[in-house]
């Protein structure tokens, strides 16, 4: 569904990493971890079609990168669902607006219904109609989450999800993430945290990326 095929990028004339390869088939599940500074985050953004690659390319749902245009791209995005490090909303706005915006943004109707059971399923039904600015961290993520999944995305990016999280917190996030996984979406995770991959790989098959030197490489079995 999504694949980079020899994907270089650079910042300010400055190489970030090169010759990065990936598959993200249906129902797969991949950590991506590195240093600081190695090229996580600018991964996934390359993974949504936020940045075009220096080089090589960048196929969303069998379409390269470089010949979509915008149409193309917003129909490609709709499929792929985001949980940015930082995640922001509307503070002026109860929790499930918040949560249904991506539907409201694309002028789709808001199954209520549907939005309570994903309320209930990242348990944030007492929060439903609390304002953001209320939530405790792991609210937010939770709520970040749900509304990544609102439009029920056949692949799911996060990045850094439970990074400012306790870790009883991150646990209950990676079972949400594990779950969504075995009713078929990809995930992809952007991570730090070892001891939350070797969780999940005790409960599915995850495989394990690192971004470092400048190279992307299947991390060992020491993790």
């Amino acid at each position: 569904m999504i694949e980079l095929d020899g994907v270089a990028h650079s910042y300010g004339g400055t190489e970030l990493f090169s010759d990065v390869s990936l598959s993200m088939g249906q129902g797969s599940f991949h950590f991506l971890t590195g240093p600081s500074g190695a090229g996580k985050t600018t991964l996934l953004k390359l993974c949504y079609g936020e940045l075009q690659p220096r080089s090589g390319d960048v196929r969303l749902f069998g379409e390269s990168r470089r010949k979509m245009g915008r149409n193309d791209l917003a129909r490609a995005r709709q499929r792929i669902g985001v949980v940015h490090q930082d995640c922001q909303f509307l503070d002026h706005l109860p929790v499930r607006e918040n949560v249904a915006l991506p539907l409201i943004a694309s002028q789709r109707p808001v199954p209520e219904g549907d939005l309570d059971d994903l309320l209930g399923w990242v348990g944030l039904s007492a929060q439903a109609d609390a304002l953001p600015p209320t939530l405790s961290g792991g609210e937010r993520q939770r709520a970040a989450l749900a509304r990544a999944v609102m439009t029920s995305p056949e692949v799911l990016l996060a990045d850094e999800p439970t990074g400012n999280l306790d870790w009883d917190m991150s646990v209950r996030l990676l079972s949400l993430l594990i779950e969504l996984n075995r009713m078929g979406t990809a995930v992809l995770i952007a991570t730090h945290d070892l001891n939350l991959i070797r969780t999940a790989k005790s409960q599915i098959s995850a495989r394990v990326l690192r971004i470092a030197g400048r190279r992307m490489q299947l991390a060992g079995a020491d993790l």
